[in-house]
């Protein structure tokens, strides 16, 4: 569906959140251009498969703030949907904040804390916000093996502000400008119950005899069941939400550790248990994965062709 055909999103990101907001609104048709500074966005050192992965098919210019205010100002002229992660105030200072755009572009700054608060200034990335945000507070010292912040409360939030914000542009001609906070976002993430961390036998992760593992999510009475009758163990259901888990959890541990995990797979196969594996990223890419040999544009790549079209 490309139901944003037509819409050119100006992209002056740095980094992970602001390249997946602006990949997904061209996986709906937007045609996004990428604002870099000279040597390029730093992902592209850091991390450049994923540059890749998130930015193939964009277009690239270099701008140098801000001696280039110029044509960074005819691209907001012309954006309808700008994106800009600097801190609070450094978009107005170099020349290419909410002011600058046209009345109709929808303009959404990635924050850390928002506007206003205590932290506005603070500096961090997505382990600091989802510390801030409390989603560490039964894992910490590990590491988050995702970005939530990054991902979830700031680019997907970000998608679905700028979303909201086109549509009202639709019934009013006006634009807006948007903040997505990562943390206050990151906050909404933060379980409920301690069903994830420390919670039931019956949603946990299991070690197999050839030590990969075993998910576990039978969370419905019906699901556990079935998983307990094929284990030969059909007394272990009638524990299932017992208030005090760690004999349960024990009993299915030591099943599990009997076997590898290909023989659960079998005989799980075709069977409502809600089971599965802890695939490596490389079993899941060949399984489920898109795949794809396009790169992204060299840096400022378009960028005479840009200032071409804006007559610069």
């Amino acid at each position: 569906m490309q139901a944003l055909g037509g819409t050119l999103v100006v992209d002056f990101t740095r980094y992970l959140p602001g390249a997946f907001a602006s990949r997904e609104l061209q996986r709906h048709g937007a045609r996004v251009v990428r604002v870099e500074q000279p040597g390029g966005d730093p992902m592209r050192l850091t991390s450049p498969e994923w540059y890749d992965a998130l930015n193939a098919g964009k277009e690239s210019v270099v701008v140098e703030l801000p001696g280039d205010g110029d044509f960074a100002r005819a691209l907001l002229e012309r954006a309808d949907v700008i994106l800009e992660s600097f801190r609070p105030g450094v978009a107005t200072r170099l020349g290419i904040g909410p002011d600058a755009a046209s009345a109709r572009a929808v303009y959404c700054s990635l924050t850390g804390f928002g506007l206003g608060g205590e932290h506005e200034q603070t500096a961090g990335h997505d382990l600091n916000y989802v510390g801030w945000a409390g989603l560490l507070e039964d894992t910490a010292p590990a590491l988050p093996p995702v970005q939530a912040a990054d991902l979830a409360a700031g680019a997907l939030g970000a998608v679905t502000e700028v979303l909201a914000a086109l549509l009202e542009r639709e019934r009013t001609g006006r634009g807006a400008h948007v903040v997505v906070s990562m943390t206050h976002g990151a906050l909404e993430l933060a379980p409920g119950s301690p069903v994830l961390t420390h919670g039931f036998a019956c949603y946990s992760i299991y070690a197999c005899a050839d030590g990969r593992h075993l998910t576990v999510g039978a969370l419905e009475p019906k699901f556990f069941q079935r998983l307990c009758a094929l284990l030969d163990q059909p007394e272990l259901a009638a524990h299932q939400y017992d208030g005090e888990q760690r004999d349960l959890k024990s009993a299915l541990a030591q099943v599990f550790a009997n076997r590898p995990l290909e023989h659960w797979l079998r005989l799980f196969e075709g069977e409502d248990v809600c089971v599965g594996p802890v695939a490596t990223r490389a079993e899941a890419a060949v399984e489920f994965g898109t795949p794809s040999s396009r790169c992204a544009a060299a840096t400022g790549e378009h960028t005479a062709k840009w200032q071409r079209e804006l007559g610069l």
